[in-house]
Parts: structure tokens; sequence; C-alpha cells
């Protein structure tokens, strides 16, 4: 039997349901048509993957990408260039910016601005505040919405609901999984003043364990009393973990690379503001209780909390310096060195940036090899040596936390709905991204 695809991917090792081994994906219409002994089909075009790993693309589901009102930071299309670089298929997009993305209007603006501009799919965070619940409902339903953000710790303008009553009417308001930046603001208010002027690491007393632990106690809580499913971000200590693994029916866990790789004090003594962001990084003890967290299961997503902030901005002297760095671009290669370095199997990798994302925020036809699936692929080659440097990225800001770091295993192609989108860090096929579909809210369609 022969078989015509639009493209065949062959000869590289895939990592899927079955586990890793080679084999051939043939792709048609954009979604993945056959996996197996391809020797033989006909094709459009051969991607040769010789010598390369073949993983499902990876989601980021966490990015600020600053549009609109913050360009000079960021846009949709440097960020999403950064996003593809970096081997990302597809990126969930927060709701800080300015306006705040907190009325059906300016969740289609966001769409709209994304249209022929974003290198890779997109899906776009409704923001929660005080006053809108009843929008969250509309907006929750519309195509190209990942679901709620809500905001416990001080964030931009009105985000920020820091009281029981508000984020219980959140919940009450809401029927899919909400994502929380979870911590405590009546307790960062009191220890402001314990922030030391030009000490960065005076940041991890102000925002210190206890805000987190005690915001995600008071979130659970809440999740249970309104039957909720929640979804906690960049957790970044280790008695959230111990916590959150006895509450999994409805609660969710993201870790960033950041709080995986960074250690305080060091860090705050070698890139002071570069290393500032909420929650923070915090010292080797946290950060062994988050790898407990990965090999224990109770993290599902890795999520790059990509924050990008100019130099000058950062040249501010604590705390006048905003939080925050960027992290789309980087998130595969420094996961793929912990691979390297044993810290995590490359079947876990997946797992979190890929089938995770899948599993919390239900994406339709997204996070995995499988025939169906949109034909999107990270490929990646485990044993390349490389130095993360600034004429790599993309980012607007132009800096990185981890430039100057070696690492092995570097994103070699990004491929998204079968279009070749990067190839050898160069951006092949621009402006194709789309919003995610989800599940839970599928448009209906003729039969």
């Amino acid at each position: 039997m022969s078989w015509t695809f639009d493209l065949v991917i062959k000869g590289g090792e895939l990592v899927n349901h079955a586990g890793r081994g080679r084999a051939d994906i043939g792709v048609t219409g954009g979604r993945i048509a056959q996996i197996g002994d391809l020797s033989r089909a006909d094709a459009g075009e051969v991607f040769d993957a010789s010598g390369l790993t073949v993983l499902p693309g990876v989601v980021d589901t966490q990015v600020h990408f600053r549009e609109p009102g913050l360009e000079w930071k960021e846009d949709l299309e440097s960020g999403s260039r950064a996003a593809v670089l970096g081997g990302a298929v597809a990126v969930f997009e927060m709701p800080n910016t300015e306006p705040s993305t907190i009325t059906p209007e300016t969740l289609e603006d966001k769409l709209n601005r994304a249209a022929g501009r974003m290198h890779c799919d997109h899906a776009f965070y409704a923001g929660a505040t005080n006053e809108n619940a009843d929008l969250l409902t509309v907006m929750e339903a519309m195509p190209g919405c990942c679901g709620v953000k809500v905001f416990m710790g001080a964030s931009t303008g009105s985000l920020l609901v820091a009281d029981d009553e508000g984020v219980e009417r959140v919940l009450r308001a809401i029927r899919r999984r909400a994502a929380f930046h979870s911590e405590d603001e009546h307790r960062l208010a009191e220890r402001r003043k314990l922030a030391v002027p030009g000490d960065w690491e005076s940041h991890t007393t102000v925002r210190d364990a206890e805000a987190a632990m005690q915001s995600t106690r008071r979130l659970v809580r809440l999740a249970r009393q309104t039957g909720k499913r929640i979804h906690v971000l960049h957790i970044s200590t280790a008695e959230e973990i111990d916590f959150l693994k006895d509450h999994r029916d409805i609660a969710s866990v993201e870790i960033t690379p950041q709080h995986l790789t960074l250690t305080a004090p060091d860090c705050y003594r070698e890139l002071k503001a570069f290393a500032q962001m909420n929650p923070p990084i915090r010292d080797a003890a946290h950060r062994e209780g988050l790898w407990r967290g990965i090999a224990q299961g109770v993290a599902d997503v890795i999520g790059s909390d990509h924050a990008p902030h100019t130099r000058e901005e950062k040249a501010r002297p604590y705390p006048q310096s905003p939080s925050g760095m960027p992290g789309v671009q980087t998130l595969v290669p420094l996961m793929l060195d912990h691979v390297a370095k044993g810290r995590l199997s490359l079947e876990r990798f997946v797992d979190l940036t890929s089938a995770g994302a899948q599993r919390v925020f239900g994406m339709a036809n997204k996070g995995r090899i499988a025939a169906g699936y949109d034909a999107d692929f990270t490929i990646v080659d485990l044993k390349a040596k490389r130095t993360i440097s600034e004429d790599w990225l993309a980012s607007k800001c132009g800096w990185s936390p981890f430039t100057g770091m070696e690492v092995t295993g570097w994103p070699m192609a990004t491929i998204i709905r079968g279009a070749v989108v990067m190839r050898d860090g160069e951006l092949t096929a621009p402006g194709l991204g789309r919003p995610v579909r989800f599940t839970e809210t599928l448009e209906p369609q003729a039969a």
C-alpha cells in the first residue's frame, strides 16, 4: 500500500504515548495522518530528522507579551518569534497589559492583533477583577481564551483580587479551571517596609515563603467551598509542593525553569535585578522541594512566566526595579540540559511541556504525537552543546539571566500544524499562528 502526504518527518526518534523509538510521521492537512515506516510514501515535503528527537510540540502556558500598551518591552510578534526559535508551538498569554484583558472587547482586540502577526498558536487569559465576575462567564467561553487568571498578590492596575470574598465571587462565576498567582497581598503589604534599598537579596524577605503558603492554603479552601478547579502558577516553595500533593483532585501545579535552575542568594549577588521575579527565586532547600515535586508527579506543567523588562527599567535600585524576566525562548534548552544532567527523564519533560498542558487546560487536538492530532512537533538535538547568547535572543528586552550558560540539548526545528516554522535558528514561515481550540468551548459545526 502506498501513501501520499503533505509532509513526512523521517528517521527521527519519537517520544510519544508508545514510549521512545524510531518511526516516521506522515502529515496531511495539518494533522498527523500516519505513524510508522513510511519509507515508501510520497510526500510534498520531507524533513530528515536523522540523529534528532521528535517531541510533541512544546506549549508554554504562561507568557507576558506586553501588547497592547507596553510594546517597548515586548509585543505579540517579537514574543512569538522568541517562542518558535525556542521550540514552542503555542503560548498562553497573560492579561496584565494596558488596558488589561478584562472585557470581551479587550480579549477580542488581542485575538485581532495576533492574526497574521503571531508565529505560533496562541490563547489569551481573561483577567479577573473585583468588578467583572459577570464578564468572566462570557470571556471564558470565547474561542481563543485559555481560562481566567487571578492575581491574589499585587499586580498591574485593577488586576488584584486580594480578599476571600473577591476570590470566591470569581470562582462561583466561572466554569473552567482558573489560574492563580498565589501570594497573600495582605502579608506582602505588611512586609514591604522590610525591603532594603539597593539589596535584591531582601526580595525573598519581603515576599517570603509564608506569603505564598498562606495564599495557597486560602485558595484551596475556597476552591473546595465552591467546587471549582484551580491551577496554581509558578510554585516557589517546598511547603506548597507538600501541601498541594494532598489536593490533586482540584489543584494543578506549574513550576518555572527559573525556580528549578537558579538559587538565592547567589543569583541576586550575581544578577541583581535580572534575577528578580514574583514569587522570588528562593534558596536551595526550596529548589530541591520543587524538584521533589517534579519527581513525585505533583507538578503538571512547566511554564516560563516570560515577563520581559528593558535593561533601563531593571537598572533601577531595589525595590524600584520591576520583577520579571524573559524565558519563553530558553525553556526548552534549560529543561533539556536538566535532562542531560539526569534531573528528569525526557518522557517527564514531554509530560510537563505538552501532555500536561493538554490535561490541565483541555486543548483540542494538541499535546500528543497521535493520529488525528495537530502536526505540532519540537525537534531537538539532545547532544548539541550550545551557549545561550544574546545574539540568539529574539525578545525585545535583549537579555536573559542565562546568558553565557552552556547547555546540552537544543531546539532544531519547530513544526506547527505541519508547517516548518523554525529550522536551524531561522524563522522560515512567519505569521501562521492561530488561536488554540479547547474541548470545553468548541464551537458548533455542521455535520
